[in-house]
């Protein structure tokens, strides 16, 4: 590999975060990465693309689009499911944010980033634009997977906890990091795309619930993809743009340690901590569906035997997902109160369930009236402890250690095809949403990429 290793790299730390990043980034060739590295790259693709074309048709999907429209460029690139093709710029925006509108997406656990939103969406744009093969996409995309995550393992929690959606904050590096690498950057080109990334976050905790968190990943992507195409001209930026006194690091987080960033690259790889979602809304809600989901089956339970539910569960539950009374469907994906109510109602967590009319339903509202939940400092992020109390005055009980879709019990590539189908053929048919699962299974034979996204235009305008 031609990236020094730990003890080189160690040597080189003079030369400050931001460098050793972009040396890396360069550096790397797409048989550096391990086997099970590539793997998990394609699901990660397979999960982003079924949750982006199945995203398509939502109403922040037109609504973007009808104000975008009237100013967009040359015909560059697809909006995905659409049938519909725009510059590339605006094609990231879009696709970006149809992939994180379900809240369907992945998940890297350890700083709740939702990484493949922000560089999919960029790369799929450019990758269409200039023919790249899909060996090469796959590359990058890890590429920016990688280098997005390790930034959010720097500042998280603090960076988090003061209120910036990560997502956004750090997947701007992803995507930069991403096209990059895909337009051929030098070291130094690839230190000013880190650069103009660290001067576009974007993304606040606060819109949670609203068509707005969507917006976050889709203009991680734009920005990033900017900031690439920029460096690609020899725009310059500070070359410290990560690390500086007043770089991206220390004006966006209280807390941050920066060897996160560089300790083990080529060998320490976050990418696999990559984890997929059985259920369409806040990952820290999944504990308490699984387990609701578990005793509705193992008993046979309807709504009106259930006199009350009772949750303990990670603070970040109620932190995130407290919404005692959510209004619409995108609210809903931040109640635990609906979601657990819903699950035992339905037997499932889907987009379905997650429709204005399912929060708006008065017997899921009524169950949902009668969940109570506390906080339990002690339980795991993917853990949760529910009791159903019946009428008849039995109480079923469970303690989910680790919900369905964490690291510990990860989603099968059976499971990410049955996800996938659940979101793609409703926009493109079954024919056709069987012969693009196969050909993003088989991604690393595509010989361009834009023959991947012909496949899957839909029939919406």
């Amino acid at each position: 590999m031609s990236f020094p290793d730990s003890q080189q790299a160690a040597m080189r730390a003079d030369e400050g975060v931001t460098r050793v990043l972009a040396h890396y980034l360069v550096a790397s060739r797409a048989g550096d990465l391990p086997e099970k590295v590539r793997i998990h790259g394609i699901c990660s693709f397979v999960n982003w693309l079924g949750c982006a074309v199945g995203g398509s048709g939502h109403p922040a999907v037109d609504m973007a689009y009808s104000a975008l429209a009237p100013f967009a460029g040359a015909e560059q690139a697809s909006l995905l499911g659409r049938n519909t093709r725009t510059d590339i710029m605006t094609a990231a925006l879009l696709n970006g944010i149809a992939s994180h509108v379900f809240d369907y997406d992945d998940t890297h656990l350890k700083t709740v980033i939702h990484p493949a939103g922000p560089v999919a969406s960029a790369i799929m744009a450019l990758s269409e634009f200039r023919g790249i093969s899909g060996a090469e996409f796959i590359h990058a995309l890890i590429l920016g997977i990688e280098t997005e995550c390790r930034i959010g393992n720097a500042v998280y929690p603090d960076h988090y906890d003061i209120g910036w959606h990560i997502t956004g904050t750090a997947g701007v590096f992803g995507a930069a990091a991403a096209a990059g690498k895909l337009l051929g950057l030098d070291e130094q080109q690839m230190v000013w795309a880190l650069g103009l990334a660290a001067s576009q976050p974007v993304g606040l905790r606060e819109m949670f619930g609203t068509m707005t968190k969507s917006f976050h990943p889709g203009r991680a992507a734009q920005n990033g993809l900017t900031a690439a195409l920029l460096a690609a001209k020899g725009y310059t930026s500070s070359e410290q743009g990560i690390e500086a006194k007043r770089g991206w690091a220390n004006v966006t987080s209280t807390h941050r340690n920066l060897a996160e960033i560089t300790e083990g690259l080529g060998e320490r790889h976050e990418s696999l901590l990559n984890t997929f979602k059985p259920f369409a809304c806040g990952i820290v809600i999944h504990p308490v569906i699984d387990g609701c989901l578990q005793l509705r089956d193992e008993h046979s339970l309807q709504a009106a035997d259930i006199d009350g539910i009772e949750l303990r569960v990670h603070p970040l539950v109620l932190e995130l997902t407290g919404k005692r009374t959510p209004k619409t469907g995108l609210d809903g994906k931040f109640s635990v109160y609906h979601s657990a109510a819903v699950a035992l109602i339905q037997g499932r967590a889907g987009e379905a369930q997650y429709s204005n009319a399912a929060v708006q339903d008065e017997q899921i509202m009524a169950l949902r009236d009668r969940v109570s939940a506390v906080i339990d400092p002690a339980l795991a992020a993917d853990a949760a402890h529910i009791v159903i109390r019946l009428h008849n005055g039995r109480r079923l009980e469970i303690f989910v250690e680790h919900a369905i879709g964490s690291a510990a019990r990860p989603m099968t590539e059976r499971d990410l095809n049955n996800k996938f189908n659940d979101l793609v053929v409703p926009i493109v048919g079954q024919d056709q949403a069987a012969a693009l699962l196969r050909a993003c299974w088989d991604i690393e034979s595509c010989r361009n990429m834009a023959e991947l996204s012909a496949m899957t235009q839909g029939e919406r305008r």
